[in-house]
């Protein structure tokens, strides 16, 4: 049984920090993919930053423009999303998402979820 657990959201400033963590309990296979999407009132779900285990490469949306930085800390099962320079576009909820496999697929085909962090930016 794999669990995504999130934490980390709240409310700051313009130009303000957040570090989110999302931890995975259970095995979803050792080739993996762990990320974050986000979503926000009138806007789609948007990918986020994604790590991939067989590389460990990073990805990231292109609104992200250097900001935000993912890592994973495989003793922990713990993927970090540290968020700065933060901007009231960046209000939203933001998910843990994970699948076996190769990250560069549609939202849909990601397994398993966390339950989501709010994250408020305000101006």
């Amino acid at each position: 049984q794999v669990q995504l657990m999130e934490s980390g959201g709240g409310s700051v400033h313009a130009g303000g920090s957040l570090r989110l963590s999302c931890a995975a309990s259970g095995d979803f296979g050792s080739s993996n993919c762990m990320g974050w999407f986000r979503q926000a009132p009138g806007k789609g779900r948007e990918r986020v930053a994604y790590t991939f285990s067989g590389t460990g490469s990073t990805y990231y949306g292109d609104f992200v423009e250097g900001r935000f930085t993912i890592s994973r800390d495989n003793a922990k099962n713990t993927v970090y999303l540290q968020m700065n320079r933060l901007k009231p576009d960046d209000t939203a909820t933001y998910y843990c998402a994970a699948r076996t496999g190769v990250c560069f697929v549609s939202s849909s085909e990601y397994t398993y979820w966390g339950q989501g962090t709010q994250v408020t930016v305000s101006s």
